[in-house]
């Protein structure tokens, strides 16, 4: 695997490296020393899917507040999707900032997104389906979110307008969610 921190510090983009043959490919998507190697959390609790019937779906921006604060390892396996991480670690040197990073199923890439970001995504294609491993167990109580086109952010979606829940249509504007505590992790 190859790693390749973005320029939100503690982010990284994570590229199998494929072995191929006559009959396919084989790759390792995780390795638990590897991923300790640089630093990343490593034992992850659960894992989820995520499958979007729509092109122009939108999910987040989701996190859950410390001391639940999550580490996952997002890849696509079916269709494409523009992936975004923010950082709201509170006194981060790039607190505030976003980025996006393609997933798709022939890219085979995934994204590292630390403790103290939120995270969203929006499909590219019809039919796509995301998984994710995950360093905390999800904590209902916990579970928070900022508007996916808070003016805070300015977050540059592809595709507009979004297919929305009423949940995440729903969210508040940050700094409206801060008096609900930070969402923790280290800078």
């Amino acid at each position: 695997m190859r790693f390749t921190e973005l320029a939100l510090r503690g982010a990284f983009v994570v590229a199998p490296e494929r072995r191929e043959d006559a009959r396919g490919w084989f790759a390792r998507t995780f390795c638990r020393d590897e991923f300790a190697a640089h630093g990343l959390a490593a034992d992850f609790v659960q894992c989820n899917a995520s499958f979007n019937a729509r092109r122009g779906t939108l999910r987040g921006m989701h996190y859950q507040r410390a001391p639940h604060g999550e580490a996952k390892l997002v890849r696509c396996s079916r269709g494409a999707a523009c992936d975004v991480l923010l950082d709201l670690r509170l006194g981060s040197a790039t607190f505030g900032r976003w980025q996006a990073v393609e997933l798709t199923a022939g890219n085979g890439l995934a994204v590292y997104i630390p403790s103290g970001f939120a995270h969203g995504f929006q499909t590219l294609t019809d039919n796509v389906e995301l998984h994710y491993q995950m360093a905390e167990r999800h904590h209902p109580e916990s579970a928070a979110g900022v508007r996916w086109n808070d003016r805070a952010f300015a977050i540059d979606w592809p595709i507009l307008p979004p297919i929305l829940s009423e949940r995440d249509a729903g969210f508040p504007d940050f700094p409206d969610d801060v008096g609900e505590g930070p969402v923790g992790g280290s800078n």
